[in-house]
């Protein structure tokens, strides 16, 4: 009963915008759902789709089947390959199986894997800007199999190690903050002057106004709250973002996450949502606050983000 009286202290909420699902989640997640309509249950998807404890649960409740690896699909099950994209072995591995295969990868990834191919193809070192361990990076890296180097902070861009520093060039992976792939850019451009990189920035454009957009309303709230799977790279990356703003804040899968000791003393609370997080989440986290006693809802919006990517071939109307 006290944490419910000091969260009482919430006067208003600002909403950042944009928030939310981007064009590639909707794309990916409508993938699946048109090949579960199409062929039925059930539909093998190699890891998560994309990274959202609610997408996944709602999918697998409608015959998804999500998998590690493609040792995990029956002989002849349709397949789809996740928004984050995957390594050139797992596409061989598929295509030798004979699986039928729906490839979901966002646009965005494929990009930065047709670039590796074309950087190393010009036998150039490639230096990858990335987290270990993410899909998308052991995508990128698997590309071009010991062509690529990651490269996950300033520290490790001191190090680094290349055969010729006049033929150098760099990635990125597409959820980064941009201030955390500055720091490692400003780095490599000091130590190796010629580096060349993507003609358009990797980054994702949905990342980058997420990001511009929180920063938005930092200044201006108490607390933020970022609705978001913890898996989730980019909404990991708001959290990161409020905070270097100086505003504390936290990544919550639902309105259920919420910490009501959070609540106490602040009267303006942010609230914004990774790429792969569903509206509705959003929502009824505004309205539990509106509950607590919130009595204004405004929103900042600094872009408006009309982009629209089509369904992959195998997956366009008949």
């Amino acid at each position: 009963m006290t944490e419910w009286a000091a969260a009482t202290t919430v006067r208003e909420v600002v909403l950042a915008s944009p928030r939310s699902f981007c064009a590639g989640v909707e794309r990916a997640i409508a993938v699946v759902e048109q090949a579960l309509d199409r062929h039925g249950a059930p539909v093998y998807v190699r890891k998560q789709i994309v990274h959202n404890t609610h997408v996944i649960d709602d999918l697998r409740r409608r015959g998804a089947v999500f998998v590690d690896e493609l040792t995990e699909v029956p002989d002849g099950a349709v397949t789809v390959f996740s928004a984050h994209g995957v390594s050139t072995e797992v596409r061989e591995t598929a295509a030798t199986r004979g699986l039928p295969v729906i490839d979901a990868t966002c646009p965005l990834v494929t990009k930065v894997h047709n670039e590796a191919r074309r950087f190393t193809g010009q036998g150039r070192t490639v230096l990858l800007i990335g987290h270990a361990g993410h899909e998308e990076t052991e995508g990128t890296l698997g590309e071009v199999p010991g062509g690529i180097t990651l490269v996950q902070s300033p520290r490790e861009a001191e190090r680094v190690e290349v055969a010729d520093p006049g033929r150098v060039s760099y990635l990125v992976q597409t959820t980064l903050a941009v201030d955390e792939v500055s720091g490692v850019l400003d780095v490599l451009r000091r130590r190796f002057p010629a580096l060349t990189g993507p003609s358009s920035d990797d980054i994702c454009y949905a990342t980058t106004n997420r990001q511009v957009s929180l920063r938005a309303i930092a200044d201006d709230a108490d607390l933020v709250l970022v609705v978001g799977s913890a898996n989730s790279s980019n909404s990991l990356r708001l959290v990161e973002v409020a905070s270097r703003a100086g505003t504390p804040a936290h990544l919550v899968d639902d309105v259920g996450a919420v910490d009501l000791r959070w609540l106490a003393g602040a009267r303006t609370v942010g609230v914004t949502a990774g790429a792969s997080a569903p509206p509705h989440l959003v929502d009824q986290t505004v309205e539990a606050l509106v509950g607590l006693g919130a009595r204004a809802v405004r929103e900042r919006t600094t872009s408006t983000e009309d982009v629209h990517f089509t369904l992959p071939k195998e997956k366009r109307p008949r």
